[in-house]
């Protein structure tokens, strides 16, 4: 699944704890050592099991995260035209991998407003976002010259809306309906 072959071999030899241990045991060097960075990512066998069964599915769960990324898009367009928020801006050439659907509100107030809301009418919906300068290690180890506007300003309105392969068509247009509502009381 990694997008570019270039990057394979290294993408190995950072899962192999930053050894080359997979060429050796293929027989293509007669001893193996440290060679890169590295750590133990490798998950355990019902991990690795779950994977599997998502690889062998992977067009059809893409597929579905599609069509619900583009239900949110095609929903929330009339939201966004009369001012409410904004929607992803995508650049047409540009493939993106539906992992996530946002807004932008226009304040955190509002956003606050909003997941309450939706939260009333059994809807989980997150902002997750801190920016790097402002977690506990952006201010222990990051360096940055000026303020940041823009990033706190996302920081402070951007808004999840729940987008998973469960999700129902059916479901999803109940939590479309539901930021209509929001906005039209």
């Amino acid at each position: 699944m990694i997008n570019n072959p270039a990057f394979a071999e290294r993408a190995e030899i950072i899962r192999e704890k930053g050894t080359n241990r997979s060429k050796f045991f293929r027989g293509q060097t007669d001893k193996y050592t440290w060679v890169d960075i590295g750590s133990s990512y490798l998950p355990s066998e019902i991990i690795a099991a779950f994977l599997y069964a998502q690889l062998e599915d992977s067009k059809e769960i893409q597929t579905k995260r599609n069509a619900l990324w583009n239900n949110y898009h095609n929903g929330c367009l009339a939201l966004e035209d009369n001012g409410c928020f904004t929607r992803p801006k995508m650049i047409e050439h540009i493939e993106h991998n539906s992992h996530m659907y946002y807004i932008i509100l226009s304040s955190l107030e509002e956003r606050q407003e909003l997941i309450e809301f939706l939260k009333k009418n059994n809807i989980l919906s997150v902002f997750h976002y801190i920016p790097l300068h402002s977690s506990p290690a952006g201010k222990k180890y990051g360096r940055y010259n000026d303020e940041l506007p823009i990033t706190d300003r996302i920081s402070d309105t951007i808004l999840r809306l729940p987008l998973y392969y469960e999700l129902s068509f059916e479901d999803q247009s109940k939590i479309i309906n539901l930021v209509r509502d929001f906005f039209n009381k």
